[in-house]
């Protein structure tokens, strides 16, 4: 279980950059609030998650599925560039989240 609040506290990580960049700097209420629900519920569910996961594992898989999400975004939003680097940089950083999630107990 305490992987899967993992997963689901990424989404949300995904959830509160987005909602970050379209509350325009706070300007915009209902990104703020958003970005407000998004960011408590990530940390609450990572929390819940570090309590079985050793947490610097939790904090990488975390953060990769923030990074990941968050990249994959802005290319599909905000027509980010989607260079060859930029996928095999991607493609590695989701085969070493994968690989922590191999070799953790």
């Amino acid at each position: 279980m305490a992987w899967i609040y993992l997963i689901v506290a990424g989404l949300f990580e995904i959830g509160f950059t987005t909602c970050l960049k379209l509350s325009d700097n706070f300007t915009q209420l209902k990104w703020s609030v958003g970005f407000f629900i998004c960011i408590s519920a990530s940390f609450f569910l990572r929390n819940k998650a570090i309590a079985t996961i050793p947490m610097g594992t939790a904090y990488a898989v975390w953060t990769g599925i923030g990074a990941v999400g968050t990249v994959v975004v802005g290319m599909i939003l905000y027509k980010e560039p989607a260079d060859f680097w930029r996928l095999f940089f991607i493609f590695l950083l989701i085969g070493s989240i994968i690989g922590l999630k191999l070799v953790s107990k």
